[in-house]
């Protein structure tokens, strides 16, 4: 089978975010088909974006084919940010026909976060007499109504919805990453035997390699762990959503555990002022580690914490990558987070609490303490064995072929 995967924000495991087409395709490729993913040569969320000098530029990466497409840089989420998008779908539609013809796909996937690129993947599409499919990562433009308070009648909203709309109506196929999502589909026009939930997940190669922490790093770690008779950690993006306010509150409390932060975002200026003025000298802020080294980074924890702030958009389900690591750390986790779905819970895999509350963070803590290690080790276990079965990105890829070989 030949695909084509349209993903602006597509990167790998040395540029960074995002991971998941990178993951899906090399899988596929290894599966013996063809595919090529088409993305913008700029992303915020990658740590190393390409050197492109040409508006379509190929490059063969990590055995995987990207096909760059050149668009303005941007920071931020303003008019800057619109305009890349506006760059990236107008140049696909514009060359959608050399496109279909030069790849000549059997499949087409939209599946940038914004919906807009679906109008380009249906005319590539099209051309080609191919199939295409919508993969869904979050709810546009739901996401930036009831996350950023944007009005259902700002311009940006309304041609975002009407995006949205036109790919359940036109899609051969759609994959939520959300479980819940069938009624608000079905309310924007989508034949609910279209729907498919895949889920993100984890590359299990990645963690067979166990790639050790650079020494400045693993001794920092270990010098810590002198001092503490347990360890807490939060890994990832340092945003507002995350809510570590909270844990760095929480910290507080419990002066006798560390609490260790590891991550860059727009809040870790926040976060750093926040622990001096309560002083929170039991918490540790830390730059990111590169992701090959994270199982190992894991590995010298006690507990796994991940946090969302209470928002009613999270009634769809979630699917955070950095859930998918901790579970294949196997180590409990503390979710504070309020969702239609709840895995911790349903596998006993960690304790669940309420968001955006610090006494259930301290409590979920002092529980924990109280647990042998015998019982805390079943709880990883069950992590664990949940994500190999569900979340590998060996059984997603094949889901996804399933889909697409209707």
């Amino acid at each position: 089978m030949n695909i084509l995967l349209i993903n602006h924000y597509a990167g790998s495991p040395i540029m960074g975010m995002e991971y998941r087409p990178y993951y899906l395709s090399k899988i596929w490729t290894q599966m013996g088909h063809q595919v090529t993913i088409i993305a913008a040569d700029f992303s915020h969320i990658r740590t190393h974006n390409p050197t492109v000098t040409l508006d379509f530029e190929e490059e063969i990466h990590q055995g995987v084919r990207y096909l760059w497409v050149r668009t303005s840089h941007y920071q931020g989420n303003g008019m800057a940010r619109v305009k890349s998008m506006y760059d990236f779908v107008s140049k696909l539609w514009k060359k959608s026909r050399y496109l279909a013809e030069s790849i000549n796909p059997q499949w087409v996937i939209a599946s940038s976060t914004y919906p807009s690129d679906n109008y380009a993947a249906r005319l590539i599409a099209r051309f080609a007499k191919a199939k295409y499919l919508y993969e869904v990562h979050d709810l546009w433009p739901l996401s930036p109504m009831e996350l950023g308070g944007m009005s259902r009648f700002h311009p940006f909203i309304i041609a975002m919805q009407h995006a949205e709309n036109f790919a359940y109506r036109n899609a051969n196929a759609v994959v939520s990453m959300l479980p819940l999502t069938q009624e608000h589909m079905k309310n924007h026009g989508l034949d609910l035997r279209k729907w498919n939930y895949i889920p993100n997940g984890i590359d299990t190669e990645e963690w067979k390699q166990n790639v050790p922490l650079n020494e400045a790093y693993l001794h920092k770690i270990l010098e810590i762990k002198k001092q503490f008779s347990l360890l807490v950690a939060y890994t990832g993006t340092l945003g507002l959503a995350n809510a570590l306010n909270y844990l760095v509150k929480a910290a507080v409390k419990k002066p006798d555990i560390g609490f260790v932060i590891v991550g860059q975002g727009p809040e870790k200026l926040q976060l750093t002022a926040l622990i001096a003025q309560i002083k929170a000298k039991n918490v540790f802020l830390w730059e990111p580690v590169k992701k090959q080294e994270i199982p190992n980074l894991l590995s010298h924890f006690d507990l796994l914490y991940i946090g969302l702030q209470s928002q009613p958009l999270f009634r769809f389900g979630i699917s955070p990558n950095k859930l998918m690591d901790y579970m294949m750390a196997a180590k409990p986790i503390i979710q504070a987070i309020e969702a239609g779905n709840n895995i911790v819970e349903a596998i006993g895999c960690g304790l669940a609490i309420k968001a955006e509350n610090v006494q259930a963070i301290v409590d979920a803590i002092s529980d924990l303490e109280q647990k042998s290690q015998d019982e805390l080790n079943d709880m990883g276990r069950r992590g664990q064995n949940f994500c190999l079965e569900n979340h590998d990105y060996q059984v997603l890829a094949k889901q996804f072929m399933d889909v697409m070989e209707f």
